[in-house]
């Protein structure tokens, strides 16, 4: 008797480039150029929300990009030199899928091919776009100088935490400190599991010399992010400890919405969203 047991196999692979040949692109209301391909599980008032949601004046950086949603994008593979992009998803894909990759074109073009199935919800989904759309947006027009000013000054008053961990460890850097510096607390004894904060930041000293590269790194870093946590706002309601991670604090809520409300006054929502911050009482 043959002993028969059931696999599910890996969808066959599409190269990125293909799907970008053989896909029609749209273009929202605000201007976003994309296109889905596939079984990617997204509903297309959801989509639409999410897409809608970047105002008029970022878009018109992104003019050169293409956001592709398809089930799953593949990670680099040495034997594989193409990107690919799997049509269908499969419980197989999870280790060799990854959030998004990005694809040169051809003519200045850049596809960004973004994972739907591996992120799985609409509120991993959304920021993953919106962080995209943010460094496109912030390579190309840099760093306004009134959300410098802002970033630094909160840097200068040792603000507690940080919006990603670029900026945390680029802003430690720029002020001399290690790059997993935690201000004003003691040193933590290594784990097995998370990465231990290796000292407590100094304080700052302003006549120390300034790292100036760390310092653009991290007011590049800063900016990209609260841009990506405003669209995010403007897409749905979260709570911002959603976006908390082990290697770093976050940002305190006070610093973070003054920083949100300067992008709301230099990018204001489209009609039919609003931009609110609200603060919720410790039990």
């Amino acid at each position: 008797m043959a002993d028969l047991h059931q696999t599910h196999a890996q969808p066959a692979l599409i190269g990125a480039v293909q799907v970008a040949h053989d896909t029609e692109v749209r273009q929202s209301p605000n201007g976003v150029r994309f296109a889905t391909f596939g079984e990617t599980g997204l509903d297309a008032p959801d989509l639409d929300r999410i897409l809608e949601a970047v105002p008029a004046a970022i878009v018109a950086a992104l003019e050169a990009n293409t956001y592709y949603f398809v089930p799953a994008a593949l990670r680099e593979d040495p034997s594989r030199k193409p990107v690919m992009v799997a049509p269908t998803w499969s419980d197989d894909l999870h280790d060799t899928a990854i959030c998004h990759r990005n694809v040169e074109l051809g003519s200045g073009r850049h596809g960004i091919f973004i994972s739907t199935r591996l992120l799985n919800d609409r509120f991993a989904l959304s920021f993953e776009f919106y962080i995209n759309v943010a460094h496109a947006f912030v390579d190309k027009a840099g760093v306004p100088q009134a959300f410098a000013d802002l970033a630094w000054q909160q840097a200068l008053d040792n603000a507690r935490g940080e919006t990603s961990l670029d900026a945390f460890e680029s802003r430690n850097l720029a002020f001399g400190r290690p790059a997993n510096a935690m201000p004003d607390e003691p040193p933590t004894l290594p784990s097995r599991r998370t990465r231990a904060f290796a000292q407590p930041a100094r304080s700052l000293n302003a006549s120390a010399p300034i790292d100036e590269k760390e310092r653009n790194a991290y007011l590049d870093a800063a900016f990209t992010d609260a841009i990506a946590i405003y669209l995010l706002s403007l897409a749905m309601d979260f709570n911002y400890s959603d976006l908390r991670e082990r290697d770093y604090p976050l940002l305190t809520p006070v610093a973070l919405a003054a920083r949100l409300r300067l992008i709301a006054e230099l990018f204001p929502p489209n009609p039919h969203y609003e931009f609110a911050i609200r603060y919720r009482r410790r039990a």
